[in-house]
């Protein structure tokens, strides 16, 4: 009898130490994105808020535009410590430079989980390859103008996944000794009204053009509308997102736009946040980051891409 009271007494133990009421309990998140005007951004957003409320449906997620400033992401970043959040989900807007502030994060227990770009030291990591879909947006051009041409780099922040998707681009054009390439270091600051001034200016400098990588689909849309307006025509243009928007631009034969290097903004952050929240319960995710491979999207397989708002 004594035993099987030390057997029930040890299995009771065991039950409550892995009780689900052992584990720690998301109660908010604080999200720090490089521009919410980019429905790119929205779509992580969407994607963090449905996967933290798969945990506690009464979680407080709070998200806020870095505008592409360090310093604002800086603040944005201790104004989340001092609220004493569970998990920071950081789309980071330097690659290097925000590492102080992620170590702050954590040294005041606060779990890191980075997004769509790399930040030093955060716990987690979630994005896709961008060298691949710099390749592969790239790759497409050498093809499209038979590897000869002069071609430019719409560049744009300096966060690891722009600087990674121009290292694929690079890497491919370097390959191609036909291929010239014009400029590569105009900051479009990953939007359409970036993008649409570099390249006003850049067709001012430049009459012969066979191709055009952005960085992104806004600068790769805004660029298409500064040739519009100064009556250019002759080159295509590829870009990096696969968003709504470059899928009309793919659909209508007359655009420039004639390939993305797709993402899935919605399931990346969400799976970040996941794997945040299994950091905050005493785990450690093997591997701690998830290159997520992206698809080229052009006219010829757009009829198959399900695209961000594809029901989920």
């Amino acid at each position: 009898m004594r035993v099987t009271k030390l057997l029930l007494s040890s299995v009771a133990l065991g039950l409550a130490l892995a009780s689900p009421g052992a584990a720690k309990e998301l109660k908010s998140v604080g999200i720090s994105v490089g521009l919410l005007g980019n429905p790119f951004f929205v779509a992580t957003i969407k994607g963090i808020e449905d996967a933290a409320k798969k945990i506690n449906p009464d979680v407080q997620v709070t998200s806020v535009s870095a505008d592409y400033d360090l310093n604002k992401q800086v603040s944005q970043i201790d104004n989340f410590i001092a609220s004493g959040v569970d998990i920071i989900m950081l789309n980071a807007v330097d690659a290097s430079a925000i590492a102080p502030a992620v170590k702050r994060a954590q040294d005041a227990g606060i779990v890191v989980a980075a997004f769509d770009v790399s930040a030093p030291g955060a716990d987690v990591t979630v994005m896709t390859n961008n060298v691949q879909a710099g390749e592969k947006a790239c790759q497409y051009i050498v093809d499209a103008i038979g590897a000869k041409g002069n071609v430019i780099i719409i560049n744009g922040p300096q966060s690891s996944s722009i600087i990674d998707r121009v290292k694929g681009c690079k890497d491919v054009f370097a390959k191609n000794p036909g291929i010239k390439i014009l400029s590569d270091d105009q900051n479009g600051q990953g939007s359409r009204d970036g993008g649409l001034n570099v390249m006003q200016s850049l067709l001012t400098r430049f009459d012969d053009i066979q191709a055009v990588f952005a960085i992104n689909d806004p600068t790769g849309i805004g660029a298409e509308l500064a040739a519009k307006q100064l009556g250019r025509s002759g080159f295509i243009i590829t870009a990096v997102d696969g968003a709504p928007d470059v899928e009309k631009s793919l659909a209508d034969p007359n655009s420039m736009v004639k390939a993305s290097a797709s993402q899935d903004p919605y399931v990346m952050a969400g799976m970040a946040l996941d794997m945040g929240y299994k950091v905050l319960q005493g785990e450690k995710p093997d591997p701690s980051t998830i290159l997520l491979e992206p698809e080229l999207i052009t006219a010829d397989n757009l009829s198959s891409y399900k695209g961000w708002t594809a029901p989920r």
